[in-house]
């Protein structure tokens, strides 16, 4: 439990009250700080997997933590970017922080639905793509002011706003497309079920039909 890969995974954690302090604290080493530690967060993000795989130590504390900590570690630099005095970011890119924060809730309340029924929804290769550009443009534009390049985080977040809006809703299907098939499975007891009333319906009016058909023919052989 306490290996290397899920150390490096919980220091993405550890690290998030640290950032946070920078909407408090304004002096430039500070925010210096924030942002060289928001990048190695993001940088032990790539390896705790690759060093659980390498080293064969691949665990379920691992994979249930790994989700867990980006989404702490993005969601805490969003905020972090939309709460400091210096607004690091224009009116026009609350649209990409606003989906990212809504697929992070969607995607969530998604694996929680499908965990209660067994069903697992694996991360997919473009979800992983939108991390590597939520991480870099966050990153950047964490570095705002001190880099000269830190203004092409703006950019780099509206790829990533793109990319978490198209990944959001491949779960979205996913999830749905798994409740069309049980669904479907469940329709045909229902038949079967109606099948059986047809069936008995039949049977009780064809003995109706009998009784019928012996009470005429007693009257006949009366009459004669």
């Amino acid at each position: 439990m306490y290996n290397l890969p899920n150390l490096l995974t919980l220091s993405r954690i550890v690290v998030i009250p640290v950032i946070f302090l920078s909407v408090y604290i304004n002096a430039v080493w500070w925010g210096f700080l924030t942002a060289a530690l928001f990048i190695f967060a993001s940088i032990t993000d790539y390896f705790d997997g690759y060093l659980a795989r390498a080293r064969g130590q691949v665990s379920a504390f691992g994979r249930l933590l790994d989700p867990i900590a980006d989404k702490l570690l993005v969601t805490s630099a969003l905020v972090v970017l939309l709460a400091k005095p210096d607004m690091l970011v224009t009116r026009l890119s609350l649209i990409p922080i606003i989906v990212i924060l809504c697929r992070e809730l969607l995607v969530s309340g998604l694996r929680e639905f499908l965990r209660e029924v067994n069903v697992g929804m694996p991360v997919t290769r473009l979800a992983k793509w939108k991390t590597g550009f939520q991480m870099t443009a966050l990153s950047m534009m964490l570095l705002k002011g001190f880099w000269y390049w830190g203004g092409i985080g703006e950019f780099l977040l509206w790829i990533a706003g793109v990319l978490t809006f198209v990944t959001g809703y491949q779960y979205f299907q996913k999830s749905l497309d798994y409740v069309k098939d049980s669904e479907k499975h469940k329709a045909p007891k229902e038949k079967i079920v109606v099948v059986k009333k047809i069936s008995s319906s039949t049977k009780s009016a064809k003995k109706k039909t009998g009784a019928k058909k012996v009470a005429a023919s007693t009257k006949t052989i009366k009459k004669k």
